[in-house]
């Protein structure tokens, strides 16, 4: 069967090539993921480094760890899906073939092996080129998440030689998983009714698609209804989910969509081109079906993730805006408190001083340490500053409050605190702030209860009211010989675009190289499709149709089901949306939703250019040969 599965695939090379690629660009992702993965995990901080220094460096290493984990996660779901519908397409093109081989005498174990031992030659062939095109993807992330400082400067990604056996074992595993199901429902379809597509084989909407997609559509409902009561980072995480089981939820049902889709597409009765595309489109629902998965993911995915984090990012800076109460913002580095008070004029004043810490919670067994981040303050000033935190008058001594990034942490706690070299033991949370879309610091500490001299290198950020006829200008003169003075609304402003940078430049290391693997699978299931249609091309050309019809009736299909893909994926970004809109509303009062505009008209306009392309050279090349030596040819 092995020597049957090389002889299919040198006879049927374009149309297994595409499986191939999406292999080698599969184990590519992974490998890379994985191994910038180890390396971030088992980093050392340097020795020159400060107390304080190795903690912030523990810190960036937590969140390069984070990253790159969901980077991963992302990149071996694509992986798993793209390749499983990629072979399940490359099956379900075979049909006739499959009855062919069982009437001349092969059973269904037989044709089962035949497509496994392809997965496993398809894989293997993937892998042995994903390995080396992986080291390149390693070197293109190492240096993007350089870039964007997301890892610790001088980060480079080891390479580690028992990669090479996880690579090829995960190629030829990832294809053997893809053409398992397919490879049963293929050998379970009888002959006759897959040559003449009756009974199963024109069965394409399968009870397990039905149940598939119903599961997931509940799921994003489910997901949309609960968002709200998960604060503002459960919320936030579940809003994100929601367009991925949405979009899963359209591709188990893409072939009921197309075929509703396709009766919808108004056509004029005299328009031949027109006619046969919509016809085609219907007729070929598999085809239709297995082109527009891939673009309902990605549309999906990269809208409803990009308009979570803006909207998400947005309303964090609504929240600060609103929340802060100040003339102007002085930035400086250490303990300033005693320096204000030389500046005549000031009616408020609120230091904040913002450093990594340990936080320790839980007892025995249970107990868990994360670095975080710790905002000391003066508690009676910080209400000033931040009206709505509540009152900080028990916040005296040795005790904490839980601030707005502690989520996890409530009042009458007892958390466990380490600055630097400095521990500070087990402290009673004796208040809470309300907690923050944008997150923020987990603790809130009291000033003197960290020694000055731990906090020599730290950033400090102090809010300043001006007294009623205070002259502005002498004061930020005087102010700036503390620090860098803004005015607050400019201190918010250069706030808000750090944010929304930071949000997209996440964005892109999560989903730029996934988001660009998933069009690659778009792009493959037009070259498939295109591909293994040759005779009936041929046979619309013998009809009367040009090769230049041919090629415009390709192009409308291409382009009908690239709207299915648009319109679908949209819609699976839209229950995101209507996540994030609760969960803002329901966190900080105020519904607030950033619609990606530019982004889905450029992800529309590519997508039709993209698959338009494509169509038309493949449909160019399958049209080369005379019809009738198509015709005429064993397919």
């Amino acid at each position: 069967m092995l020597h049957l599965s090389w002889s299919n695939f040198v006879e049927r090379w374009t149309l297994f090539i595409g499986a191939i690629v999406t292999v080698c660009l599969g184990v590519a992702l992974v490998q890379s993921s994985l191994l910038l993965l180890l390396t971030v995990a088992t980093l050392d901080a340097p020795s020159h480094l400060s107390a304080l220094g190795r903690m912030e460096f523990t810190e960036t290493k937590q969140v390069a760890v984070t990253l790159i984990a969901v980077t991963l996660a992302f990149s071996a779901f694509l992986a798993v899906f793209i390749i499983g519908s990629t072979f399940a397409f490359t099956v379900a093109e075979r049909r006739r073939d499959f009855a062919l081989l069982r009437l001349v005498g092969g059973d269904r174990r037989q044709l089962r092996r035949m497509l496994l031992g392809e997965a496993v030659l398809l894989g293997a062939i993937g892998a042995a080129v994903g390995i080396p095109v992986g080291v390149a993807v390693m070197s293109f992330q190492t240096w993007l998440l350089n870039r964007m400082r997301f890892v610790p400067v001088g980060f480079e990604g080891e390479w580690r030689g028992w990669i090479l056996a996880v690579s090829v074992s995960a190629g030829i595993g990832l294809a053997v998983a893809g053409v398992l199901l397919a490879a049963r429902r293929a050998s379970r379809v009888r002959p006759l009714e897959a040559l003449h597509e009756t009974g199963k084989a024109a069965h394409v909407m399968t009870r397990g698609r039905w149940i598939i997609g119903l599961l997931f559509a509940m799921g994003a409902g489910v997901l949309i209804g609960v968002s709200p009561a998960g604060g503002p980072a459960g919320g936030q995480a579940m809003a994100e989910v929601v367009s991925l089981c949405a979009a899963l939820a359209f591709t188990a049902m893409s072939p009921r969509l197309v075929t509703l889709f396709a009766r919808l597409l108004p056509v004029r009765s005299k328009a031949v081109i027109g006619t046969l595309a919509k016809a085609n489109l219907r007729d070929g629902v598999r085809r239709s079906a297995s082109t527009a998965a891939p673009l309902i993911v990605l549309v999906g995915l990269v809208l409803g993730q990009f308009g979570a984090l803006t909207s998400f990012a947005a309303s964090g800076q609504d929240q600060k805006r609103a929340g802060t109460v100040a003339d102007l913002v002085v930035e400086a580095n250490g303990p300033v408190s005693p320096r204000f008070a030389a500046v005549r004029g000031l009616a408020h004043v609120s230091t904040e001083i913002q450093v990594p810490v340990a936080v320790r919670t839980g007892n025995g067994e249970m107990a868990t340490t994360e670095i975080g981040r710790a905002l000391i303050v003066d508690p009676a000033a910080y209400p000033h500053a931040h009206p709505g935190s509540g009152s900080l008058d028990a916040l005296r001594g040795k005790a904490v409050a839980a601030g707005p990034g502690g989520d996890l942490i409530s009042r009458g706690d007892h958390v466990g605190a380490r600055i630097g070299d400095t521990d500070l033991g087990s402290l009673p949370v004796v208040a809470k702030v309300p907690e923050a879309m944008s997150g923020g610091a987990a603790l809130i500490l009291p000033s003197g209860l960290v020694p000055a001299s731990a906090l020599a290198d730290a950033t400090s950020q102090t809010f300043v009211t001006l007294s009623p006829g205070a002259d502005e200008q002498k004061i930020t003169q005087a102010l700036s010989r503390i620090g860098t003075v803004r005015g607050l609304d400019d201190w918010l402003d250069r706030d808000a675009a750090e944010s929304s940078a930071t949000s997209a430049d996440i964005f892109v290391v999560v989903m730029g190289l996934g988001g660009m693997y998933a069009l690659v699978g778009v792009i493959n299931a037009v070259v498939i499709a295109a591909a293994s249609r040759r005779s009936e091309f041929a046979a619309a050309r013998a009809t009367g149709l040009t090769r230049k019809q041919v090629g415009y009736m390709a192009l409308a299909e291409a382009w009908a089901v690239t709207a299915i893909g648009l319109v679908f994926g949209g819609l699976a970004a839209a229950g995101t949306y209507v996540a994030v809109v609760v969960t803002t509303a329901a966190v900080t009062g105020t519904a607030t939703l950033v619609v990606p505009w530019t982004l889905i008209l450029a992800i529309g306009a590519g997508a039709f250019l993209v698959t338009g392309a494509t169509s038309v050279l493949t449909s160019w090349w399958a049209t080369r040969p005379s019809p009738v030596t198509l015709l005429g040819a064993r397919e």
